[in-house]
């Protein structure tokens, strides 16, 4: 009996360390903690520091520095193009609720972009003046925002993919969602610059 005991002990115990073993390995590295002005936009090519609004990250398996967005709405473009790398390890998005203002948006208030609340439509327009999906680590700073420049709510997982890439983006455009005149489309270089800048 009580070999019995030991061993299920043991097995318990070695159950539960390959467990933490795995949950090591299945968390997101930390985002680069500060963004600096060598960080260069993925799509425009320009210093990310140079734009107003929002910036984002993405973090890939295989590279070893991030990839730096001038716009968070970037970012999603970059998860819904088909050509892009898809080994991405994390996002992080600036949390808005905690920047200095829309013109100095911070470089150190990095939120994982699936945990925030965005508020999409609104009047602030991102980088080069497209229109930006605007993140924050609270509902209630997404909601006040929402209230003061108008513009809806949506999850990460809600982001509708025309808000994003435009109807016309992709020679695919009946796998695209329909365009229904509330958002513009983005521009039809879109496709063709990977982006929107």
């Amino acid at each position: 009996m009580k070999l019995a005991l030991a061993q299920a002990a043991l097995l318990a115990a070695v159950v539960s360390l390959a467990g933490c073993k795995d949950e090591n390995v299945a968390s997101p590295p930390p985002p680069a903690t500060q963004l600096t002005a060598e960080a260069v936009g993925h799509y425009c090519g320009m210093r990310v520091l140079e734009h107003t609004g929002p910036k984002a990250q993405i973090i890939l398996a295989s590279r070893k520095q991030p990839i730096w967005f001038s716009s968070a709405r970037d970012a999603f473009s970059f998860t819904m193009l088909p050509e892009e790398p898809k080994d991405i390890r994390a996002i992080y998005v600036s949390d808005m609720g905690n920047a200095p203002s829309w013109e100095k948006p911070g470089s150190t208030n990095w939120i994982d972009a699936k945990q925030a609340t965005y508020v999409i439509s609104s009047r602030k327009k991102g980088g080069m003046g497209a229109d930006e999906a605007v993140p924050f680590s609270s509902r209630a700073s997404a909601e006040t925002f929402a209230i003061e420049n108008g513009g809806k709510l949506v999850s990460f997982a809600e982001m509708p993919r025309d808000y994003i890439l435009g109807s016309t983006a992709g020679s695919d455009a009946e796998d695209q969602p329909h365009h229904d005149g509330n958002h513009p489309p983005a521009p039809a270089e879109a496709k063709k610059n990977h982006g929107h800048h």
